[in-house]
C-alpha cells in the first residue's frame, strides 16, 4: 500500500526512529526505497525534490511497476514536508516503472516533468497546484517511443529537457548494454519538439570516451549553463557521479574538461556508498543548487531486513572554476542546524603525533578547520573515532602523494585529499570499504580549510574551494564519538577548528 500524505510518511519515520544509522539531517525517504533524485525544481518559493521511490520494500524491485517517484518540498533545503507519491506506474507506457527524469517549467509556465517510462519510452507529465502534489500524465504518451533495432537513439537513460527560443529540447543518455560491453562510449541523444508532443531525434549530443572508462555510460544526464560554460553532470553504472564541461553551440556540445565526483580505488567499486546520481534546480536567486545520492554501503539483505535504504547528499552549490573545473560547497541554509559551539585555535601537531580533541565529541557534527604545515608529509583529522582506534574514518591531507624526497618548498603543488574508511566500522555488513580521494592543487605554505559533515552513517568533506568527496561508513560501536586531528612524517600547525553539533531534522 502506498502513502497518501504526510500523516503516514511522519508514522514511517517514527516507525524507523531507532535505527542508529538512518541520518538526522541528511534528506531520505520516510521508509523503504530511495533511488535517483528525480526532477528537483524551485516553483513558487519551494524547493521540489522527487526521488526514485519503492513503497513496497527496501530494494529496486526492477521491472515489475515497484519504482514510483516520491515527493518532498522544503522552504529553506534544510527542513522537509513529505508529500504523496507524485508518480505511479498505473498506465500500460509506464506499467513497469516511472523511472528517472527532469523538471522544468513549459512555455505556457505550467510545471512539466519529462521522464522514462517502462516500457513506452519517454513519458511527459504536468501539475497546476501549488504544491505540484497532483501529476496529469501526458494523453500522447510515451511521445519519445522506446526505439526499435533500426533507430540510431536509445532512452536507456533518464531524459533531461530545456527551452531555446520557440523549441523544446530533450536529451536522454546510453545507459545501454552496448556501452557494459565495451561497444560504444558514454554519449547522449538530442531531441527536439515544437508542442512536446511531437518530437524528432537530432543527433548526438556529444561523444564521449575519452576521459571515461570501458563500459561508462551516460546514465541520468543533466545539462545546464554555468558561468561561460555549460555542464553535462551524469552518472556511470560502474562508477558514479562525474561530469563534463564545455561549450554547447548549433545544438552539439563540445566537452573540454571531465571530472568526477567519487573516486573508487579501483575502476569498477559497485558504486556502493559513494555519490551516485545528481541532478540540479537552478532558485530564485539565481544558484545552481545539487542533489546527489549516496548509496548504502551494506548488503542488501541486511537493507531489506532494516525497511530503508539510500540518503540523499548535503545539497551543495555549483560553481565554475576558472579551467572549467566544478566546484561543490554546501549551502548556507546548513548553518542554521549548527548547536553549541566550541572553538579551538594555534595548536602545534609534532610529527607523528595525535592529539584528542575532548570537548568535540558526537556523530552529528560540523566541523571547520584550517591547516597548515611546516614538514609534515600527512595531516587532518579523524571522526567517529573509539577510544581505542578501533574505528575512526580519518580526514586524510597527504602533501606528498608521490613520495618524493624533494623539500617540501619544491614539491609538485598536486595534493592528495583522502576520505579513509577502511576502520570506519568493525561491522561485517559493510560491504565496500574502498576509501576516496581527489587531487587538489594547493601551493606550500597556504593554508587548508577542511568542513566535514558527520551525520550518523555518512561523512561528506568539502576541501579548499570545492573540492568534495562524500562516503557511507557505519560506526559499530556507540562510543565511537571522539575526534582527533593529527600530523605524520613531520610538523603542522592547526590554525584554527570550529565544531558544532547539528540539530536533527528527522525523528531519531
Amino acid at each position: 500500500m502506498t502513502e497518501t500524505g504526510a500523516t503516514s510518511a511522519e508514522l514511517n519515520r517514527l516507525g524507523l526512529a531507532s535505527d542508529p544509522y538512518r541520518p538526522a539531517y541528511h534528506f531520505l525517504a520516510p521508509h523503504r526505497w530511495l533511488n535517483d533524485p528525480n526532477g528537483t525544481i524551485f516553483w513558487q518559493g519551494r524547493y521540489h525534490l522527487f526521488y526514485q521511490h519503492n513503497p513496497y520494500g527496501a530494494y529496486h524491485g526492477g521491472a515489475t511497476g515497484t519504482i514510483h517517484w516520491g515527493h518532498a518540498v522544503s522552504e529553506d533545503l534544510v527542513h522537509w514536508q513529505d508529500l504523496p507519491i507524485a508518480l505511479a506506474p498505473e498506465d500500460p507506457f509506464d506499467q513497469d516503472g516511472c523511472y528517472s527524469g527532469t523538471a522544468f517549467v513549459n512555455m505556457d509556465g505550467v510545471p512539466t516533468i519529462i521522464y522514462h517510462g517502462v516500457p513506452g519510452g519517454i513519458c511527459i507529465a504536468t501539475s497546476q497546484d501549488e504544491l505540484l502534489v497532483e501529476w496529469e500524465k501526458h494523453p500522447a504518451n510515451p511521445v519519445i517511443p522506446s526505439p526499435g533495432p533500426e533507430d540510431a537513439y536509445k532512452v536507456d537513460g533518464a531524459p533531461c529537457a530545456w527551452i531555446e527560443g520557440d523549441t523544446y529540447f530533450a536529451l536522454t543518455g546510453n545507459s545501454s548494454q552496448e556501452a557494459f560491453d565495451g561497444l560504444e562510449p558514454d554519449r547522449a541523444f538530442l531531441f527536439s519538439s515544437k508542442d512536446l508532443t511531437r518530437w524528432e531525434y537530432l543527433h548526438t549530443l556529444y561523444e564521449g570516451g575519452d576521459h571515461t572508462e570501458i563500459g561508462e555510460d551516460c546514465a541520468v544526464p543533466d545539462f545546464f549553463p554555468l558561468g561561460d560554460r555549460h555542464v553535462l553532470l551524469f552518472a556511470s553504472h560502474n562508477r558514479g557521479a562525474q561530469y563534463y564541461t564545455g561549450t554547447y553551440a548549433n545544438q552539439r556540445f563540445t566537452p573540454t574538461r571531465h571530472g568526477r565526483q567519487a573516486y573508487g580505488e579501483t575502476n569498477f567499486s559497485n558504486r556502493t556508498g559513494i555519490l551516485n546520481e545528481c541532478q540540479t534546480l537552478l532558485d530564485g536567486n539565481g544558484r545552481r543548487v545539487m542533489f546527489g545520492r549516496l548509496s548504502e554501503g551494506r548488503y542488501g539483505y541486511i537493507q531489506r531486513a532494516s525497511g530503508w535504504s539510500g540518503i540523499m547528499a548535503l545539497p551543495m552549490a555549483l560553481s565554475m572554476g576558472e579551467k572549467g573545473e566544478l566546484l561543490l560547497n554546501p549551502v548556507e541554509e546548513l548553518e542554521a542546524l549548527r548547536r553549541n559551539p566550541v572553538k579551538f585555535s594555534d595548536i602545534r601537531l609534532a610529527g607523528d603525533s595525535t592529539v584528542t580533541l575532548d570537548s568535540v565529541r558526537g556523530n552529528r557534527l560540523e566541523i571547520r578547520a584550517v591547516f597548515s604545515w611546516e614538514s609534515a608529509e600527512e595531516f587532518g583529522l579523524s571522526v567517529c573515532c573509539s577510544p581505542d582506534g578501533a574505528e575512526q574514518t580519518m580526514v586524510r591531507f597527504n602533501v606528498n602523494p608521490n613520495d618524493s624526497t624533494q623539500p617540501q618548498e619544491r614539491l609538485s603543488p598536486d595534493r592528495l585529499l583522502v576520505l579513509d574508511v577502511t576502520r570506519s566500522s568493525v561491522s561485517q555488513g559493510v560491504k565496500n570499504r574502498e576509501s576516496q580521494r581527489c587531487t587538489v592543487r594547493h601551493t606550500y605554505g597556504q593554508s587548508i580549510e577542511l568542513r566535514v559533515f558527520v551525520d550518523r552513517s555518512v561523512v561528506e568533506v568539502f576541501a579548499g574551494d570545492g573540492h568534495y568527496l562524500g562516503k557511507r561508513i557505519y560506526p559499530a560501536r556507540p562510543d565511537s564519538v571522539g575526534v582527533q586531528v593529527f600530523a605524520l612524517g613531520g610538523s603542522a600547525t592547526l590554525h584554527s577548528l570550529e565544531a558544532w553539533e547539528m540539530d536533527a531534522v528527522w525523528p531519531i
